[in-house]
């Protein structure tokens, strides 16, 4: 088996995968003459023992290990500025991201505010603000827990305005990290839920991947190999995990993460409002959601949704298979069909419509989304 050894890939930035592999991480610190590592994770994972098994190798190495974990599930600007205090008074030398996408984006978030303490959203991509990430940054590191975001492997962090709740994109390629330590056993123990909920979030970065307007073949190989990835792994990830299964999701959620710098779409806009308004949890957002967006994005890219078809072995190579995969996709792995399952409430559509349109994922979606298209999945999806 393929999976119960260490491999090193670089693409995009050096990886580490394999199981095992997070043990590695005091001999790197020691090796690149890192003795002060300010570690980034979420108030779960900061009780785990695998996290505290982490924290103790780090010690007996001599390595001086500081640990930021008040972070909101959904992570918000004052996050990242908590976090940036604790660098201050620590005395810190790098930074390392241990957990999901919000731990990872509040520790990428914060590397690029060390060096950079104008408003934090003076940086949002959305504007133009990459081009004021100029000076250095520490030494980065990222270790996921989940396979959903893959922002272990990404170069930019999504943080909500902590006021407005509206999501802005910091980024720049010096966010990268400089090295991944992807290690399935990590991801062994996580509960049915959030396996299903973070696997469903790698789903849909690889199908709107695929789908996104942008040219970039590239990316479209990688999205379908996520897919089919996917395909094989999350229901038995979920439901009877073993190694493979962990193994093939957490590859499938880098790949992911890589395949969407071509673009996301209609899905991820439907998403992003749920986990801003309501603190819906992102991968369930998208899970509950991608069937609707999928449905409204066949007409017109029938060729697309053949490919995903054949990629996912369906009988019936057309979008309204895959459509169907995606509900009995969600049923297998406990997640609920609609919206009113998950607390969405008809007096909640017409903002998050308003939200929805203006987010920033769906300008990528392969047809145009308006407002009235929002408010209408929303209302099919409650």
């Amino acid at each position: 088996m393929i999976f119960d050894k260490i491999h090193q890939f670089n693409f995009p930035t050096t990886i580490r995968f394999g199981a095992g592999a997070v043990k590695e991480l005091p001999a790197y610190l020691s090796k690149n003459n890192l003795k002060a590592p300010l570690i980034v994770t979420d108030p779960t994972i900061a009780q785990l023992s695998f996290f505290k098994t982490i924290v103790e190798d780090l010690k007996a190495k001599g390595i001086a290990v500081e640990v930021f974990s008040d972070i909101h599930k959904n992570p918000v600007k004052s996050d990242v500025y908590k976090g940036t205090d604790v660098w201050d008074a620590t005395n810190r030398d790098s930074i390392v991201g241990i957990g999901g996408g919000a731990a990872l984006d509040v520790a990428r978030a914060i590397v690029l505010r060390v060096n950079h303490r104008e408003d934090l959203f003076k940086y949002d991509d959305l504007i133009g603000g990459d081009i004021y990430v100029t000076n250095a940054v520490p030494h980065f590191i990222t270790i996921p827990t989940t396979s959903g975001t893959g922002s272990e492997v990404g170069r930019s962090a999504i943080i909500a305005d902590d006021e407005t709740h509206q999501k802005k994109i910091l980024f720049s390629p010096k966010l990268m990290a400089q090295i991944v330590f992807a290690d399935p056993e990590l991801t062994m123990d996580l509960p049915p839920f959030i396996t299903a909920a973070t696997g469903m979030d790698a789903l849909t970065h690889n199908m709107e991947a695929y789908l996104a307007k942008n040219f970039h073949p590239m990316c479209d190989g990688i999205a379908l190999e996520g897919i089919s990835l996917i395909k094989d792994s999350l229901e038995r990830a979920t439901n009877n995990p073993d190694l493979e299964s962990r193994s093939k999701m957490l590859m499938a959620s880098m790949m992911g993460a890589i395949a969407f710098q071509k673009g996301l779409g209609v899905v991820h806009s439907l998403a992003h409002p749920l986990s801003s308004l309501l603190d819906t949890h992102h991968g369930l957002a998208n899970a509950v959601n991608i069937p609707y967006g999928m449905q409204f994005n066949i007409a017109g890219f029938e060729d697309r949704f053949k490919k995903i078809a054949r990629t996912l072995d369906l009988k019936d190579e057309n979008g309204e298979a895959v459509v169907k995969y995606l509900f009995d996709l969600n049923m297998k792995v406990n997640i609920p069909h609609k919206l009113s399952d998950i607390g969405v409430k008809n007096e909640h559509i017409e903002t998050l419509a308003d939200l929805a349109f203006a987010d920033f994922a769906h300008p990528n979606n392969p047809k145009p989304v308006s407002r009235e298209d929002f408010k209408q999945l929303y209302l099919s999806a409650l």
